[in-house]
C-alpha cells in the first residue's frame, strides 16, 4: 500500500548541502516508489528554487522567512522569532491535520520543538544534518561563559527530550551516533552522492581543490594559512576554492599573504564534478561538519582526500593512508604537511585516488536510498 510522506525541508532557494541532499532524496522517492510525497517550505515563497522537485511532488510554502531574523538585533530577533514560531506551529498543525500523512520527516530545525505534539496520526522521523557536539550551541561574546553554557545546556536538553519521542531518529555518521548514548530509536544513514562520474582525475595536474560555502565553519582561512607553507616548497602548485558566499574576503586573505598568483577563490561551480577531475588532491579544512559530502564526491572522481578529523564525518568517509589523509583538527602545520606529502609522492597520490573511487561506491544514491525505503516500510 502506498505511503503518504511529508518532508519538512525549509528552503530550496539557496545553494547549500542540506537542501541539495533533501531535494535529491525526495526526487529519488518520487521516481522510484509509489509514495505520495509532500514538501513543506518556510522560506522565500516568491524566490525561484535553486533545487528543483519532480512534478509529482506536492508542496506548500508558508513564507515565514525565518532567515530574515538574522538581520535583526538580538532583542528584536527574540520577539520576532516567538511570533514566527507560533505562526509556524499553527500552519504546520493545520497542514498535517488536513493531509494526514503516514510519516512526517523533520530535519530537526524549528519544528522539532513541537512536531511530536501534533496529533495527525503520522509517525514522526527526525534526520539531523549537523553533529550533536556543535548543534544548538549558544555563544554570544558579550555574555559571560556560564550564561552561554547554561543556555546551551537547556537548549540541548530540550532537543534530547523531543528526539526520544520520535519514532525514528537518523544520524549521518558512526562518530555522531556515539554522542547519542542511551537513545533506542537511533539509526545511521549517510548522505548519498548525487552523481557518480564516469570521468576521473589522473592525479597529474598541479592543482588542489576545496569546495564549500565561504563561512567560518569551512575553515578556508586555515587552509589559506596552510597553503602559505605549502607554497614555500611547491610554488608551481595552485589552490582553487569553489563555493557560494563572500569569496572576496578570503581572496583578500590570500592576497595579504602574497598568494594572489596561487590561491583562487571562485564562485560555486554548477559542473563541480568536471572541476574535481581537473585537480589532483581534495582538501576539507572544516572546523566541524554534519557529514562532509564533498569528500565523498571528490573521492568518487578519483581524488585522494585530505581532511581535518573534525566532528563529524571525515573519519567515517576517509580511511587514513588508504584513500586519503586525516589531520588533527585545526592543525595548520599538519594540514600543510599532508598536502605536501601527496604533492611529493605522485605514485602514492594516484594509488589513493584509485582506492578513493572504490571507497566512494558505498555512498551511491541507490544504495543509500534503499536504506531509507526500508526504514519507511518498516514504520
Amino acid at each position: 500500500m502506498s505511503k503518504r510522506i511529508v518532508y519538512i525541508v525549509g528552503d530550496l532557494s539557496y545553494p547549500n548541502g542540506m537542501s541539495r541532499v533533501l531535494s535529491q532524496k525526495v526526487n529519488y522517492l518520487a521516481r522510484h516508489t509509489d509514495y505520495e510525497l509532500n514538501v513543506v517550505l518556510t522560506e522565500k515563497a516568491s524566490k525561484p528554487w535553486y533545487y528543483q522537485l519532480e512534478s509529482n511532488i506536492k508542496y506548500v510554502n508558508f513564507d515565514l522567512n525565518f532567515d530574515d531574523l538574522y538581520q535583526m538585533p538580538l532583542y528584536r530577533r527574540l520577539v520576532a522569532y516567538r511570533k514566527k514560531q507560533s505562526q509556524y506551529r499553527r500552519l504546520l498543525t493545520d497542514y498535517l491535520m488536513e493531509v494526514r500523512p503516514d510519516i512526517t520527516v523533520s530535519v530537526m530545525r524549528r519544528e522539532i520543538n513541537f512536531i511530536n505534539d501534533i496529533k495527525d496520526g503520522s509517525r514522526k522521523v527526525g534526520e539531523i544534518h549537523f553533529n550533536k557536539q556543535t548543534y544548538r550551541v549558544f555563544e554570544k561574546s558579550f555574555l559571560p561563559n556560564f550564561v552561554n553554557h547554561f543556555i546551551t545546556n537547556r537548549w540541548q536538553k530540550s532537543l534530547e527530550k523531543e528526539v526520544r519521542r520520535l519514532s525514528k531518529f537518523v544520524v549521518l555518521t558512526n562518530e555522531d551516533y556515539g554522542f547519542w548514548q542511551g537513545f533506542t530509536n537511533i539509526t545511521i544513514i549517510p548522505n548519498p552522492i548525487s552523481f557518480f562520474p564516469e570521468r576521473h582525475s589522473d592525479c597529474q595536474s598541479k592543482q588542489v581543490i576545496a569546495v564549500g560555502r565561504y563561512t567560518y565553519q569551512k575553515g578556508f582561512d586555515l587552509l589559506i594559512k596552510a597553503w602559505k607553507i605549502v607554497h614555500e616548497h611547491h610554488p608551481d602548485w595552485q589552490l582553487n576554492i569553489y563555493g557560494p558566499g563572500n569569496r572576496e574576503e578570503y581572496q583578500r586573505e590570500a592576497d595579504a599573504l602574497r598568494l594572489s598568483q596561487t590561491v583562487h577563490c571562485h564562485e560555486a561551480a554548477a559542473n563541480i564534478y568536471d572541476r574535481y577531475a581537473e585537480h589532483s588532491i581534495f582538501v576539507l579544512s572544516s572546523r566541524f561538519e554534519g557529514f562532509g559530502l564533498v569528500i565523498a564526491e571528490a573521492m568518487a572522481t578519483g581524488l585522494p582526500a585530505i581532511s581535518f578529523s573534525c566532528p563529524c564525518g571525515p573519519a567515517d568517509i576517509i580511511t587514513d593512508h588508504q584513500d586519503g589523509l586525516l589531520v588533527e583538527n585545526g592543525n595548520i602545520d599538519g594540514l600543510a604537511k599532508a598536502i605536501s606529502y601527496l604533492i611529493e609522492h605522485p605514485e602514492k597520490r594516484q594509488q589513493m585516488g584509485w582506492q578513493a573511487v572504490v571507497s566512494a561506491q558505498r555512498y551511491r544514491e541507490n544504495t543509500i536510498m534503499q536504506q531509507w525505503i526500508q526504514l519507511f516500510n518498516n514504520l
